[in-house]
């Protein structure tokens, strides 16, 4: 009998062998499989980052695209802005010499038709600058504005009413095209 009890408990352990053998495999593999499955995630992971970051690229990319776009419309519009304030700044002293013109006209003995052809003249350029947007700056007894004018003397006002830094006189007329001044006026200021 004993040996018996010995060939059972051999058939047990055995047994309980073959048993932990196939366990162990599974383990294994559920195991290789787990490993498998964290790789593929750690993949995901890893092109939904890229994935991301491509897109955010791009995003930025064209972004940076539309700036360029709108920096190029502003400098555009301000180098045309420019160019044209500089060419109607070279007409302002034959607009000038038009006004100053007609006030020596009226002042002498001129014939009608030619102080007449000449108003023509002066009125038809002043409705190409004023088509243009340039306004003059020629305005008295209002405040002297330092970005309109430019003080040539100051002196004392005719009557009491009149404040300090007040347009008193006007010696040459100034241009200005919407905010910008073209050219300033030259004026004579109260004190």
């Amino acid at each position: 009998m004993s040996k018996e009890k010995i060939s059972e408990k051999e058939l047990e352990t055995q047994e309980e062998v073959v048993e932990e053998e196939p366990s162990t495999e599974a383990e294994k593999a559920q195991d290789e499989k787990e490993s498998e499955k964290d790789e593929k995630d750690l993949k995901i992971e890893e092109l939904e980052n890229e994935l991301a970051s491509a897109k955010d690229g791009l995003l930025r990319k064209a972004a940076e695209l539309e700036n360029v776009r709108k920096r190029v419309q502003r400098e555009r519009v301000q180098l045309f802005e420019e160019a044209k304030a500089g060419a109607l700044e070279d007409f302002m002293p034959i607009a000038d010499d038009l006004l100053r013109t007609l006030k020596a006209a009226e002042e002498s003995e001129i014939e009608d038709s030619f102080l007449e052809g000449v108003t023509l003249v002066a009125e038809k350029f002043k409705s190409v600058l004023e088509k243009h947007g340039v306004e003059r700056i020629d305005a008295t007894g209002v405040p002297f504005d330092v970005n309109l004018h430019d003080a040539m003397m100051k002196q004392p006002a005719s009557d009491d009413d009149t404040g300090s830094d007040v347009v008193l006189q006007v010696l040459e007329s100034g241009y200005k095209i919407g905010n910008r001044t073209i050219r300033h006026a030259k004026v004579i200021v109260s004190e």
